[in-house]
C-alpha cells in the first residue's frame, strides 16, 4: 500500500478537506510535525515505509536522512523554495523532488510584499491599537508615515514574484522600479519598465526595498550591517522570501537606531519566531507568521499540485516541476 506523509504543513487539507480524500484514494495518509531540533535519524525512522512526502519549509532532509531512508519515491514541496532538501542525496536515491510552479504563488506573495510596505508606511498596526485602546485623539502625530505613490522601490530578486511586485508598484503607485538580480531577465525587466542597477545603487536610492530572492549560499545575509548602512533613513524594508537573507542582529540595531524607518516581514531566520526575539518589541516592525500564500485561490491550487505529483508517481509517471530533473537525467544517461 502507498503511504503518504504530510510533513510540517498545517494548511494542507485544513480548508480543503477534499484534498485529503483525494490522497486517500492513492494510499494511507499521515500527518507529521517535527520540531526544529529533530535529528535526521529521528525523521528517517518516523518516515520509514513512506513513499511520498508532502513537505513544508522544515525540517531539513539532509544526506544522513537519505542514507537511512530507502522507501521514499517523491518529495513534493508545498511551496516554491526547496533549500531544506539535499538534492544531490535525493538524486542518489532516485527520488523526485518537485515544487510549485511559480505562477501559483505569484500574486499571493507579491500582494503580501506590497501589503507590508503599505502597512509599515501607513503605521496601520499602531493606528489600530491606538483606536482599540481609546486613543483616537491622543497624540496622533505618532502615526506620521510615508506616502507610497511616486517613490522609488528596489526589488532584490526579480523573478516570478519580484516582477509582480514591480508591476503593482509601478502601475498602481507610479513608482520608479530598481532591480538587482545576479541573473537578470532583461526581457522581463524591460517589460515591467524597471531599471537594472547594482545592489549598492538600489540600496542608496530606494524608498522601499522588497526581498523576493530565493535563498542560496551567495545571498545569505545579503542584508547586513554594511548593506543596511547604505539605505536611506526613510527606507522601509520588507521580506516575503526567506528569513536567512537578513542578518537579524544587524537589522535590529538599525531599527533601534532609526537607521532605517521600518521593517515588514512574513518570514524570519528561525521559524517559528522566538518569543524573546527583539523584533517583537519594536513598534516600527510588522511581522506576519509566514502566511503570504494563505488565500483561497493559492492554497487550493497548491493542494491540487501536490496531489497531482503523488498521483503521477504512484502511476509510474513523471511528475511536473522537478527540481532535480537535470541531475536525474544525467544519472540515467
Amino acid at each position: 500500500m502507498n503511504k503518504i506523509a504530510i510533513v510540517n504543513i498545517s494548511s494542507f487539507g485544513r480548508d480543503y478537506p477534499e484534498h485529503i480524500k483525494e490522497l486517500e484514494k492513492i494510499g494511507q495518509v499521515t500527518r507529521f510535525h517535527f520540531n526544529k531540533d529533530v535529528t535526521s535519524e529521528e525523521i528517517a525512522e518516523a518516515l520509514q515505509g513512506y513513499h511520498f512526502i508532502i513537505m513544508g519549509t522544515s525540517p531539513n532532509l539532509d544526506k544522513e536522512f537519505f542514507e537511512l531512508q530507502n522507501d521514499v519515491k517523491l518529495i513534493t514541496r508545498h511551496g516554491i523554495g526547496y533549500n531544506n532538501i539535499d538534492l544531490e542525496s535525493a538524486t542518489e536515491k532516485g527520488v523526485y523532488v518537485t515544487k510549485m510552479p511559480g505562477i501559483i504563488e505569484r500574486d499571493a506573495v507579491a500582494e503580501q510584499s506590497v501589503t507590508l510596505i503599505l502597512a509599515v508606511a501607513k503605521r496601520i498596526v499602531k493606528a489600530d491599537k491606538m483606536t482599540r485602546d481609546g486613543e483616537w485623539m491622543k497624540d496622533r502625530g505618532r502615526l506620521m508615515g510615508f506616502q507610497v505613490s511616486n517613490k522609488t522601490t528596489g526589488i532584490i530578486g526579480f523573478g516570478n514574484i519580484g516582477s509582480r511586485v514591480g508591476e503593482i508598484l509601478k502601475y498602481g503607485f507610479n513608482n520608479r522600479i530598481l532591480v538587482y538580480d545576479p541573473k537578470p531577465n532583461d526581457e522581463l525587466i524591460e517589460r515591467v519598465g524597471a531599471e537594472k542597477v547594482s545592489l549598492e545603487t538600489l540600496l542608496k536610492e530606494s524608498d522601499f526595498i522588497s526581498l523576493n530572492a530565493s535563498l542560496n549560499e551567495d545571498n545569505y545575509h545579503i542584508i547586513n550591517e554594511r548593506t543596511l548602512s547604505l539605505m536611506k533613513k526613510e527606507a522601509i524594508l520588507v521580506n516575503t522570501a526567506r528569513g536567512e537573507l537578513i542578518d537579524e542582529k544587524a537589522l535590529v540595531e538599525a531599527l533601534k537606531n532609526n537607521q532605517i524607518a521600518g521593517f515588514g516581514t512574513d518570514v524570519v531566520e528561525n521559524e517559528p519566531i522566538d518569543d524573546n526575539s527583539p523584533l517583537l518589541s519594536l513598534d516600527n516592525v510588522i511581522i506576519s507568521p509566514h502566511v503570504a500564500v494563505y488565500n483561497d485561490i493559492c492554497i487550493k491550487n497548491m493542494g491540487l499540485k501536490v496531489i497531482e505529483d503523488v498521483k503521477l508517481v504512484s502511476e509510474g509517471k513523471e511528475p511536473t516541476e522537478i527540481v532535480n530533473v537535470e541531475i536525474l537525467n544525467n544519472k540515467r544517461c
